[in-house]
């Protein structure tokens, strides 16, 4: 964590305020675009992700995973002999910085763009890649809105949170054997979007949501929160916001002694939670897509990513891995014209991804995004459940 504090990841992973909704988008440079890369040079992604502020350590994680990426491409001769070259912005998971981000990357003749950990700073940019045809594909913006404006050029490797709610919602409601559940969020579009899509699927389910309200990110005693949610006696209380939050809310309500299950989103899978919470993160759960530990097809990326930068990848590492190696593979086929490229991922089918084939549907989701629940375990996030295709939950380390 550095000093910087932007506005905590309600501009962060996936989130964006009413008032950061307004922001206007700034205009794109006269004589600058996208067709930088096209000519005898190499081929230039875009990473926009948090390089700085609260959210630089998911953010410094994905611009790692794409550069382990670019290299294995350029290892095996580049994309027509040509090489790929990762740009890299600071969005600081702001909308305000997201568009200038944006902006930087069409100035520096990027053709496409993987990233995207907030969708705070992805809903201003998207118009702006999209007026150059310039196609966005995100690893870790997950709210729903995304791709379904994004006009056809706007891709994820990731799930969407409207999937990642109703999963949560079986989960609390099947094995953990909750009626009574609390929601918290931090009132920023991801949280919110997937509070009130968990929401809508517990009263399908046949439970009740006894709380849903927001805290206020960037504090540091959310005890009067966590006793507030405890007199509306829920059996577990589903946190929708983000890992500097979740670790605080761990350690406060151990010691508080408060006894309903805590569990968590995919924002909060980050080891940084595991820092601030200590022994108070033992056993709490997450909703969160399959972790790069737990992917079979993942280990040569982890030992890849782990000789390069001396640490463990993150949560979203592989789900940026695959943005650039389908990025990669699209360009060695189309060329580098954006229209032609938007419509070669449109045509992507069972593209090998570590994270499971990839095929991306008509909005440019994928059509079989997985969820799974992860537990900690010994200092670490562990799989735990998933659903398999009967709808029974199964052991999630189970291949």
């Amino acid at each position: 964590m550095t000093a910087t504090k932007p506005r905590r990841r309600g501009a962060r992973k996936h989130g964006l305020t009413a008032a950061g909704a307004g922001l206007l988008l700034i205009p794109l440079a006269a004589g600058c675009g996208s067709g930088g890369s096209g000519g005898s040079g190499d081929i230039k992604i875009g990473v926009p992700a948090p390089l700085s502020g609260d959210s630089a350590s998911a953010g410094q994680d994905i611009l790692a995973a794409a550069k382990v990426a670019a290299d294995e491409v350029n290892k095996a001769g580049g994309v027509k002999g040509k090489k790929i070259k990762i740009v890299q912005a600071d969005d600081q998971c702001s909308a305000q910085q997201g568009a200038q981000a944006a902006q930087k990357l069409l100035n520096s003749g990027v053709i496409a763009v993987a990233g995207g950990y907030c969708s705070g700073a992805a809903v201003p940019a998207i118009p702006i890649y999209g007026r150059r045809s310039v196609p966005f594909v995100m690893d870790a913006s997950t709210n729903p809105s995304l791709t379904d404006s994004g006009k056809g050029k706007v891709f994820r490797t990731c799930g969407r949170d409207d999937n990642q709610g109703l999963v949560a919602a079986k989960f609390m409601t099947g094995p953990l054997g909750a009626r009574r559940i609390a929601l918290l969020h931090d009132n920023t579009t991801y949280a919110k979007g997937l509070a009130d899509a968990a929401a809508n699927s517990v009263k399908q389910a046949g439970g009740q949501v006894v709380y849903e309200d927001a805290l206020q990110p960037g504090q540091s005693d959310y005890s009067p929160v966590l006793t507030k949610v405890a007199s509306t006696k829920p059996d577990v209380l589903y946190f929708t916001g983000y890992y500097a939050e979740a670790g605080l809310l761990m350690k406060q309500r151990k010691q508080l002694g408060l006894r309903f299950t805590l569990m968590g989103g995919d924002a909060t899978t980050d080891a940084t939670v595991l820092k601030t919470a200590g022994s108070a993160a033992d056993g709490y759960i997450a909703t969160t897509a399959p972790l790069a530990k737990d992917l079979p097809a993942a280990s040569g990326f982890v030992s890849a990513y782990k000789a390069k930068n001396g640490a463990d990848p993150g949560p979203f590492s592989v789900y940026e891995y695959d943005a650039v190696k389908v990025l990669a593979k699209v360009i060695g086929q189309t060329g580098t014209k954006g229209a032609d490229i938007i419509k070669g991922l449109h045509g992507v089918k069972d593209f090998p991804g570590i994270t499971g084939p990839i095929t991306f549907d008509a909005k440019g989701d994928r059509t079989d995004p997985l969820y799974i629940t992860v537990h900690v375990q010994n200092g670490a996030f562990t799989a735990y459940k998933k659903l398999d295709k009967s709808g029974a939950w199964v052991d999630a380390k189970a291949s």
